[in-house]
This record gives C-alpha cells, structure tokens and sequence, in this order.
C-alpha cells in the first residue's frame, strides 16, 4: 500500500503539468460584449462587407495567452488570414512590425483585439464578423508572443515553415510603447 502512494502521487505531479498543452474542443465564455458596440474605423474588409458595428473585449485580458495550443493555433490562424501578407512574419512591410516594442494602438490584449475586429485608418482591414471571436484571442495570443510578451514555455518553439529568425520563445520581452501621434489625429481605439 505504501509502494504505492508515490506513484499515486507522481501521476498526480505528472497530469497537473499537462494543462500548457491542454486542447480545448469547446471554446471558452467569449471575452467580448454581447452586443455590437463599436463602429469598424476601417472600411476595408476580407470579404463581402458587412453592415454594423462590431463588439468589444470585455475586459483587457485574453482566455488563451496561458495555453501553448491555443498560442500555436494562433500562429496557423495568423498565416491562414494572411496576416503575414502586410506584417511578414512580424517583421513588417506594407504593415508595421509587431516583433518590437512600438505599438501605435497599443500592445495590450484588448488593444490588439480592437485592431483586429475593427480596423485601423490607413490600411488594416476591419475583420470583425469574418473571424470568429476565439479565433481572433487565438490571433492576439500569438501576437503578443512575437514580441516575447508571453512566457517562454507557452509561446511557439519551431515554425513548421521556413525559419524566418529566432522562435518566439527564444525571444527578449519587448514592453510596448505607445507610439506618439500628432495632437490632431484621432486615435480611436487601439491597433497594431
């Protein structure tokens, strides 16, 4: 019986440690407003536009930057969207970069989240309503580990691509800045 409480106990250690590569087949509570609320400040859109406003994070925290699948999936997502067709693979282009710390909208969660469902003026399209909500968290997860902004063992170790630089879990963090913006332009939410 004694022989026996160590491996009971091992186990125990052994599954508690499995929830950074946990796989979730339900999404979590949506992290946004149950109503539409905002305007898209871009009228460009992926697809057919689609008339009203788009919702809102509900708070400045994302469901998935503890979970490395959801990271990954991220990652898969953010080229399947062709988002590396503006940012590259975070390096930027026609896009800015979203691998160092200058973040014109701002860097957070929520922020990156407005970016993505609504757009921003001058270019990034307004994706709100063609992506579905945890599929843009999965995005802004992987986002915000380009500029090492989540822990190491929860960011994407390889690419299953050609390597573009250095993963982003072996990535310095880079604290977003706020960029600068003229007294005379609006700013209207928050982007990358």
């Amino acid at each position: 019986m004694r022989a026996a409480a160590p491996i009971a106990l091992a186990l125990l250690v052994a599954l508690g440690g499995c929830e950074r590569e946990k796989r979730s087949f339900s999404t979590p509570q949506p992290a946004v407003s149950p109503t539409e609320s905002s305007a898209r400040l871009s009228t460009n859109q992926p697809a057919a536009p689609l008339a009203g406003g788009v919702r809102q994070p509900a708070s400045d925290t994302g469901p998935y930057e503890e979970n490395a699948f959801a990271v990954n999936q991220g990652k898969r997502l953010y080229r399947w969207y062709n988002c590396n067709g503006c940012h590259a693979n975070g390096g930027g282009g026609i896009g800015p970069p979203l691998m160092d710390a200058d973040w014109r909208y701002g860097g957070g969660p929520a922020q990156i989240f407005q970016s993505i469902v609504q757009g921003r003026p001058n270019g990034m399209p307004s994706f709100g309503g063609h992506i579905p909500d945890d599929q843009v968290w999965q995005i802004v997860a992987y986002v915000r580990s380009m500029s090492g902004q989540l822990r190491k063992d929860v960011a994407p170790s390889r690419s299953d691509g050609m390597s573009q630089g250095e993963p982003e879990n072996a990535r310095d963090r880079l604290p977003p800045r706020p960029e600068r913006l003229p007294a005379d332009q609006p700013t209207g939410g928050a982007q990358r």
